[in-house]
């Protein structure tokens, strides 16, 4: 029998839902780890699962109904400039990234991409890709009324957007063609140390404004917030003072305030914090309404490049890097962006090859066209958590913006050094986060594996930072640096630096301590033997380190610990808590597994 659905009750069988019921479940798993007792308030409760951002936001554990975060799901700010077109939405724009510096080998690979599912090409120039002069070579066959081209080129922006402009004209299309000149001095100066002046930047757009409607000429570059270590709400806040601070520049070249919007293309970076990557797409399209509010302009809605995140890229164990973009490349179609460039996987090692740019750009094909992800507006609009979340960040960012602007604008605050310091104090936090592994990075500080192949890759040529700018940093540089210390070691011994596990008791009892001491030890490059302790002696190692459960250690650990000492052990490591005669120092679940791991490379004379 049918029931009409007025006389259908959903969940109706369910008991209906109380917060306080869901707290005192929570109580009861808390209780079991120590975090609670009986006696802990309710009230209390949610607070012990809350943690905060880098940006000081809270991540509360439960979201409810809030009618103070002034929400538009579906609706601008909230979603992509892209309109609805015929059946669907037209899909954001598939972008990639070409930095190779031949020529030839940098047009064969624009062809590749646009012929297989890209839609415009990001084309690094001068010092750091290719030649300026080879620009009309390496677009030769592309059709720029069709395919909008984006320029990076640095200290070589005017350069390189006259060549681009002269191509342009040369080929009749001063009216149709599409993309972006890519001038953003700020970043430059952030990336450099080195001031740049605004006027040519701004000569440039009023030049676009007037002679070739269809052209930007300014990049917001806020990556570069990003790569230095930076949080979201900083990179936003450092994309809007940026963007004011060009925003006058074009008005005080003659741009009206409506033609100096429409000049400026933000570029930010995209992590595999999903949730957090939407709501920063989403704030920052917040962000861009209230300055056009401010400013007088009519309602606009800022468009927004998300890139994958550099810093979250890695070298070793290159192959999850797939991992990483596709959660983030989806978090950016999730969060509305106009343009997405996914970072091929292997890019940490040199410059990418065919495969790599493939499932680079495959990754967004699965995302539009099996996945559907752009056939829905605004696919997080109306959850209570990104909503909330999209507003705790946008006020963040706006509150770093307002600071940077009472230090004299960006430009200032770059030269002072306020930016740097900020910026170096979160990513310090960040570090240790991921020294302690509260921050873990599969296939480096997580599930190491010693025995992995990189696949060889020429270099690529990287721009020199050497001038006083923000640094670069990366999540796994730590880790990294530990691998490759131990790995030169083997190269030039023949032998892995090694770590005997001292196993006390059945299997049972000590299996779980001697994964996690062998996970620990690896992510340093460091291989691991173990067996109980009569077998030191015959493993070829100096250094021990116990691993079986509280009970055991009790009543064994300090003759175990005196076994292996009188096998020749120098240093004698315990997994897990307590104090025993013997043993030097402990490893446990958040301890710096940094220094755990520089201490033991010292202690087993890796230099």
């Amino acid at each position: 029998m049918t029931v009409p659905p007025e006389e259908l009750e959903l969940a109706a069988v369910f008991p209906p839902v109380q917060r306080d019921r869901w707290r005192e479940m929570v109580r009861t798993v808390l209780r079991k780890s120590g975090a609670a007792t009986d006696e802990t308030p309710l009230s209390e409760i949610e607070g012990l699962l809350t943690r905060e951002s880098y940006e000081g936001v809270p991540i509360a554990p439960l979201y409810t109904r809030d009618d103070t975060v002034p929400g538009r799901p579906g609706l601008a700010p909230s979603v992509r400039s892209v309109r609805p077109d015929g059946e669907g939405l037209a899909g954001w724009d598939v972008r990639q990234r070409h930095v190779h510096p031949d020529p030839g080998t940098t047009r064969q690979a624009i062809l590749a991409d646009l012929e297989n599912g890209a839609t415009s090409v990001w084309l690094t120039l001068g010092d750091h890709g290719v030649p300026v002069a080879a620009l009309p070579e390496v677009l030769r066959d592309v059709h720029l009324h069709l395919a909008p081209v984006v320029l990076d080129a640095g200290a070589r922006t005017d350069e390189a957007a006259e060549a681009f402009l002269g191509l342009v004209a040369e080929r009749g299309q001063a009216g149709d063609a599409l993309g972006n000149l890519g001038a953003d001095p700020l970043g430059l100066t952030a990336r450099t140390g080195v001031p740049a002046p605004l006027e040519p930047a701004a000569a440039l757009a009023v030049r676009c404004a007037r002679e070739f409607p269809h052209l930007r000429a300014i990049t917001v570059d806020a990556t570069v917030h990003h790569d230095a270590g930076g949080s979201d709400a900083e990179e936003l806040g450092g994309a809007v003072a940026a963007a004011v601070a060009y925003l006058r520049a074009l008005t005080d070249a003659g741009l009206d305030v409506g033609a100096a919007f429409g000049q400026l293309e933000f570029r930010l970076a995209v992590t595999a914090d999903q949730f957090m990557s939407i709501a920063k797409l989403r704030a920052a399209r917040r962000l861009w309404t209230r300055v056009a509010q401010v400013c007088g302009a009519e309602e606009t809605v800022a468009r927004l490049h998300a890139v994958t995140s550099s810093p979250m890229m890695t070298r070793r164990d290159p192959w999850v890097n797939m991992l990483r973009t596709t959660v983030a490349a989806f978090a950016a179609g999730v969060g509305g962006a106009d343009a997405v460039t996914v970072q091929p996987f292997d890019a940490r090692l040199g410059l990418p090859d065919d495969f790599a740019r493939r499932i680079a750009r495959n990754t967004q094909t699965l995302l539009l066209e099996e996945s559907s992800l752009a056939r829905v507006v605004d696919p997080a609009g109306g959850s209570w958590y990104v909503e909330r979340l999209t507003e705790d960040l946008a006020q963040a960012a706006w509150d770093w913006f307002t600071r940077i602007e009472k230090a004299g604008g960006l430009a200032a605050a770059l030269e002072s050094g306020m930016v740097a310091e900020r910026l170096a104090a979160t990513w310090e936090r960040r570090r240790r986060d991921i020294a302690r592994r509260k921050a873990p990075l599969t296939g480096v500080s997580e599930f190491p594996n010693l025995d992995e192949k990189l696949p060889p890759r020429a270099p690529a040529p990287t721009p020199d930072t050497s001038g006083g700018g923000l640094p670069v940093v990366r999540y796994a540089q730590d880790f990294e640096a530990l691998r490759d210390r131990a790995d030169a070691h083997a190269d030039r011994t023949g032998t892995r630096p090694r770590v005997f596990l001292a196993t006390l008791g059945p299997v049972a009892v000590h299996t779980a301590r001697a994964t996690f001491a062998a996970n620990l030890f690896q992510a340093g490059g460091i291989e691991t033997v173990s067996g109980p302790p009569e077998e030191f002696a015959a493993s070829g190692a100096t250094v021990a380190c116990l691993c079986s459960s509280d009970a055991l250690y009790e009543e064994r650990a300090a003759d175990a610990a005196r076994t292996l000492r009188d096998a020749g052990a120098l240093k004698v490591w315990l997994a897990g808590k307590g104090s025993f005669d013997g043993v030097d120092a402990r490893i446990f679940a958040g301890c710096d597994a940094v220094d755990v791991l520089e201490t033991t490379l010292g202690d087993l004379g890796v230099n």
